[in-house]
C-alpha cells in the first residue's frame, strides 16, 4: 500500500475513525468500571481510563491532520452484560481491552510508519490490560476477539 496513495489514505482513515470510536466506547465503559470496581483495583482502573483517554485524544488528532472530522461520541453505549458488583466490572474490563485490542490490529494492518507503531503499542497495551483483567491470556490479542465478526472495525458497543 502506497502511504501517498488516496486508497491508502482512505484505508488508514477508515481504520482510524473505527479506532477513534472504540476509544470513545472504552471511555464510557471504563466510567461504568469505575463506579462498580472495589476499591483496590480503582487506582488499575483510573490508569486505564487515562490511558484511553489519551489514546482517544491522539487519534482524533491524527484525524484532523488527514483533513476529516474525527467520529463522535455517542452519548451512550450499550454494555454487553450488566454490571451490578465489582466482578462484572472486572469481567466488563476485560472485554473492553479485548475489544479495543481487536480494532488496533486492524489499525496495526492499514497503517504504516510511525502510526503502524503507534497502533501496534496500543494493540499490546490493551493486550497486556485485558490479562491484567482476565488473569489469562490469548495466544493472539486482538484476533481471537473476532472470532464471531466479519471486522472488528464496526463500532463497538462498551
Amino acid at each position: 500500500m502506497s502511504g501517498s496513495s488516496e486508497s491508502g489514505k482512505k484505508q488508514r482513515l477508515t481504520a482510524l475513525q473505527a479506532a477513534l470510536a472504540a476509544e470513545h466506547a472504552v471511555v464510557y465503559g471504563y466510567g461504568v468500571v469505575g463506579g462498580r470496581i472495589r476499591e483496590g483495583r480503582r487506582s488499575e482502573a483510573r490508569a486505564a481510563y487515562d490511558a484511553h483517554r489519551a489514546r482517544r485524544d491522539a487519534l482524533a488528532r491524527e484525524v484532523r491532520d488527514l483533513g476529516a472530522e474525527p467520529v463522535a461520541a455517542s452519548a451512550a453505549y450499550a454494555l454487553p452484560f450488566p454490571v451490578p458488583d465489582s466482578g462484572a466490572a472486572v469481567r466488563l474490563a476485560a472485554e473492553l481491552e479485548a475489544r479495543v485490542a481487536g480494532v488496533y490490529s486492524d489499525l496495526v494492518r492499514a497503517a504504516e510508519g510511525e502510526l503502524r507503531g503507534t497502533a501496534a503499542e496500543a494493540l499490546r497495551e490493551a493486550a497486556v490490560r485485558a490479562v491484567r483483567w482476565r488473569g489469562e491470556s490469548v495466544a493472539f490479542p486482538g484476533l481471537a476477539e473476532r472470532a464471531g465478526t466479519a471486522s472488528a472495525s464496526a463500532a463497538p458497543t462498551a
